[in-house]
């Protein structure tokens, strides 16, 4: 039997995560400082760790409901009202995931399939094309542009809208360019999708580290409310990658179709990771704010070393990410990482893994220690010296 004739073709003809092979490398390499890995680098706060504890020594270990504990959707609710002003009633409109990105299969699973299609402004997460292509549909994609500081315009998203479209995904803060979209800018792509029938998924995982302006929520207007889904979590604003939980919000019709799906394939989010989410978010403010001052200020710092070596450095407003463009060194985005990686052991991310108009530029990610960002930027300004 030939096995791989049994794989269905749009799962074996899904290329791997273009990052997973440098994370690979450097697993075989010593002193190499990582900018690639899209985490936080603190630890999750010491009281949100200690109430996941507690409830295990209290022998909390048994299933949630499908949607999550009750409490915990209400502290959701409490905290979307409160940061973003975006209503969601926790009985029926929420719905805790095992992290954002089930949240984002979800909904393309429920919504999506064969003839669809779904539009996705790139460069942007890898797994936005992949879970769109797990479902049958097809990925439209938008090419993001740099004189645009990386936004998604009106005429490119009116461009792209076909009889086919089904979903739009809005994917701001951007991993990985750190773009954000500012109110005016959201009410131009309103504008656009109020009167068609298309369902906007909205990636606000970042939504707490959107640095000089306040993140604004595209559900927060009236006029799409009802078809905006909400994806967000605890991974990046609370330092809890390894918890693994999110939440989508949404419309209680489409939220009762993806919750089927998070039935049938998941039962329900682990339960230890929602008791800590639960004391994040009733008092975990002091803490995001003191994370998302010390990325701002590498943030700075990284802009500021890019831009002295002489690469052109487009100015992130959000996420973790400054997307630097190598063009003038004349290699490509592969080269580069590759012979960064070998020759001064520094690890960074090549911007065409998150699509092909990302060619050009890599990902640097400044959820690192600040000793470990001023390291890296001396080894990266020896490296490129070699080809000026």
């Amino acid at each position: 039997m030939m096995l791989e004739n049994m794989i269905r073709d749009d799962v074996r003809n899904m290329p791997p995560s273009g990052i997973r092979k440098y994370f690979d490398l450097i697993n075989e390499m010593d002193d190499v400082i990582s900018l690639g890995v899209g985490e936080p680098d603190f630890v999750t706060p010491w009281n949100v760790r200690e109430a996941g504890i507690y409830s295990l020594e209290m022998g909390e270990t048994h299933y949630s409901a499908n949607a999550g504990f009750i409490e915990l959707r209400e502290e959701i609710s409490k905290y979307l009202d409160r940061k973003y002003n975006l209503k969601y009633n926790p009985k029926d409109e929420i719905l805790v995931t095992v992290g954002g990105s089930e949240g984002i299969d979800l909904a393309l699973r429920a919504l999506v399939g064969p003839g669809d299609e779904v539009i996705i402004p790139e460069p942007s997460f890898v797994a936005y094309k992949g879970c769109t292509a797990f479902t049958g549909a097809t990925a439209k994609v938008i090419n993001l542009r740099d004189e645009d500081d990386f936004k998604l315009t009106p005429k490119q998203l009116e461009d792209a809208i076909t009889e086919k479209t089904k979903v739009v995904i809005i994917p701001f803060p951007n991993n990985p360019t750190g773009a954000i979209m500012t109110k005016e800018e959201l009410a131009g792509i309103v504008e656009v999708l109020k009167d068609k029938n298309i369902i906007i998924l909205s990636d606000e995982i970042y939504s707490e580290l959107s640095y000089d302006k306040p993140h604004v929520s595209i559900a927060s207007f009236p006029e799409v409310k009802e078809k905006t889904i909400v994806i967000n979590g605890f991974s990046k604003a609370y330092a809890m990658t390894g918890w693994r939980l999110g939440y989508a919000c949404a419309h209680p019709i489409i939220l009762d179709a993806m919750k089927k799906i998070h039935q049938y394939g998941i039962m329900c989010s682990p339960t230890t990771a929602q008791f800590a989410a639960i004391e994040a978010l009733k008092n975990g403010d002091d803490d995001v704010r003191y994370m998302a001052k010390e990325y701002n200020r590498r943030r700075r710092v990284m802009v500021d070393g890019f831009r002295k070596m002489g690469l052109e450095c487009f100015e992130p407003m959000g996420a973790l990410y400054l997307f630097p463009c190598i063009k003038s060194t004349g290699m490509s985005s592969d080269e580069f990482c590759e012979r960064l990686l070998m020759e001064e052991k520094v690890l960074a991310v090549p911007g065409n893994a998150f699509g092909d108009c990302g060619e050009g530029f890599i990902r640097c990610c400044y959820a690192s220690s600040m000793e470990n960002i001023v390291e890296a930027l001396k080894r990266i300004e020896r490296f490129i010296s070699k080809f000026k």
